[in-house]
């Protein structure tokens, strides 16, 4: 296991890249990968990670190209037999000739970066290995979601990789280039964190940049086709961002054709227990001016004809001075209908400014009606207590209490003609029985003023995704030590050993149930396991009434 030593002052990604000059990186191939996500449902976001970045390093010259496999849902015999509707993985032989094909079409590059979300795991173990077999001399470096969680422990379940990045990538990504470039990644390097089996390893933290307007639109082009032809980004185009068949836990009364997602905001200033959010600047809010989404909407409609766009920002209206210039800004893009995600806290006047420059849709995550819940999830501030409330508030509608907030935020929102989506979480740490029927009930709630098709009734399982709060529960971590034989440090962090490893290979997505060594399910709420199941069973069948009767 690598030690990582006590460093001196680590310069600021940011001072690094003020010295670097337009053909710094000139000449300097680039390879992104990114992995596959939920084989069961369709893509509809492009990967703007590794868009982003390949943008910036074009800048100083540099030549990146990106291979998505996440893009892929194949359509045959082995798919019908898996019962999956909307096609399979690629698999790891077609690959295999897929990175081949490209690597002999664009040369090989001297850097390699793997990009993709804790759930990839699996993936980028069987692909870091791929890539060093097809360009031993590579520099293969893992970022994003996984890297960001885990950091140098993925040292010990790749072997091959060179280095890991964290956090915030936009700077990083050029500093590291010209490191390879120019030969000084080395022992002498501040970012070297010593030697495994005879190779260096590197850890690099990332920062968020300057001025996020200043930074260039993603590439998408290097997405338009695959090295056979295959119009990769149509594929992505022409997949809901946000409704039924997108099959991401959303529903919407209307449909769009061809839609796109650009992210406008990083990070959130609250500290709900679930969420994650380390590689996109944690609780260090940032956000792009109006005038810079507007650039980039008009782009996007104009060179992609795309009737439909979407924000996916962890929180988009936490700043109300940006939103207040949205129906100015957004007048120049001739009525393009828009979403986004914020709070149910927020959706107050300025879902009226939201509406006025186009938006349609707000997702939030509701996910829970329970006031032990949702305190539980740290979610319950503004929630249940308004600004300038001490006390909670709450409505009593078909014989339960349901958060007022929520409540007003559904009904604004339709006042202002905005659908509003909900998530919901189930079995989160302290919930009852009793909790979960509330949830239920305020869904049911929805449903007298909006069609069913358009009303959420799916519910993610409270999973503990490392780097989470709720990760660091001591019934979690009892449990999870319990099913896994995961063991902890001091602090609480998990050691990267074959049962912590072991534990993230089980992450998939937060639809299904879990289960541990001793086949029982991973359950962290305060049901039963057996109702914990038939809740499941119910919510697996579209029979969520059946909740109230348990």
């Amino acid at each position: 296991m690598i030690e990582i030593p006590v460093q001196t002052r680590i310069p600021r990604p940011v001072e690094l890249v003020q010295q670097l000059k337009t053909d710094s990186l000139t000449g300097l191939k680039v390879l992104f990968i990114n992995m596959p996500l939920r084989e069961s449902a369709r893509p509809n976001i492009p990967p703007q990670g590794p868009g982003l970045l390949a943008a910036r390093l074009r800048l100083y010259g540099a030549e990146p190209t990106i291979i998505d496999l996440n893009a892929y849902r194949i359509q045959d015999k082995v798919a019908e037999a898996q019962g999956l509707p909307y096609g399979r993985h690629i698999t790891l032989d077609e690959t295999r000739g897929l990175l081949a094909r490209h690597l002999h079409k664009y040369g090989e590059p001297r850097i390699i970066a793997l990009s993709g979300m804790i759930t990839t795991l699996r993936w980028q173990e069987r692909i870091v290995d791929m890539c060093r077999s097809l360009v031993p001399d590579a520099f293969i470096i893992s970022g994003g979601g996984l890297a960001t969680d885990v950091k140098a422990g993925l040292f010990q379940w790749m072997p091959e990789l060179d280095a890991i990045a964290h956090s915030e990538g936009d700077d990083v990504i050029l500093i590291l280039a010209h490191g390879v470039k120019t030969g000084t990644l080395d022992e002498s390097s501040p970012y070297c964190v010593g030697a495994q089996n005879g190779r260096l390893r590197f850890l690099f933290a990332g920062d968020r940049p300057e001025n996020l307007d200043e930074l260039p639109f993603a590439a998408w082009d290097l997405f338009h086709e695959d090295v056979d032809g295959n119009a990769v980004f149509e594929w992505y185009i022409q997949t809901p961002v946000w409704g039924g068949s997108a099959n991401n836990s959303s529903a919407t009364p209307f449909s769009m054709e061809r839609s796109l997602t650009t992210v406008s905001s990083r990070g959130c200033p609250y500290a709900c227990g679930f969420c994650d959010r380390q590689a996109q600047g944690e609780r260090n809010y940032g956000m792009r001016d109006a005038s810079n989404m507007v650039r980039e909407a008009e782009w996007l409609v104009d060179t992609y004809h795309i009737d439909f766009l979407g924000f996916p920002d962890d929180n988009f209206a936490v700043d109300p001075r940006r939103v207040r210039k949205l129906p100015e800004a957004f007048a120049h893009l001739g009525g393009l209908r828009w979403g986004t995600h914020t709070r149910l806290d927020e959706i107050d006047a300025r879902a009226f400014d939201m509406a006025k420059s186009g938006c349609i849709y707000i997702g939030v995550g509701a996910e829970s009606a329970a006031v032990r819940t949702l305190e539980s999830m740290n979610k319950g501030g503004f929630i249940l207590r308004p600004r300038g409330s001490k006390e909670n508030q709450l409505t009593h509608i078909n014989g339960f209490f349901f958060p007022t907030t929520m409540v007003r935020g559904i009904e604004t929102a339709q006042k202002a003609g905005i659908h509003v989506n909900c998530t919901w979480i189930m079995a989160y740490p302290e919930e009852t029985l009793e909790d979960l029927k509330t949830s239920v009930a305020f869904i049911l709630w929805q449903e007298e003023s909006l069609p069913s098709s358009a009303v959420n009734r799916k519910m993610f399982v409270a999973t503990a995704y490392p780097g989470t709060e709720m990760f660091r529960h001591p019934k979690v971590q009892r449990l999870i030590s319990e099913h896994f034989g995961v063991h902890y440090q001091g602090n609480g962090v998990p050691i990267a050993d074959d049962a912590f490893r072991a534990y993230l290979l089980e992450l998939d997505d937060a639809t299904k149930v879990m289960y541990g060594r001793d086949g029982a399910p991973l359950n962290f709420g305060e049901m039963s396991d057996d109702m914990f199941l038939q809740a499941q069973e119910h919510l697996n069948a579209d029979q969520i009434e059946k909740i109230l009767d348990m």
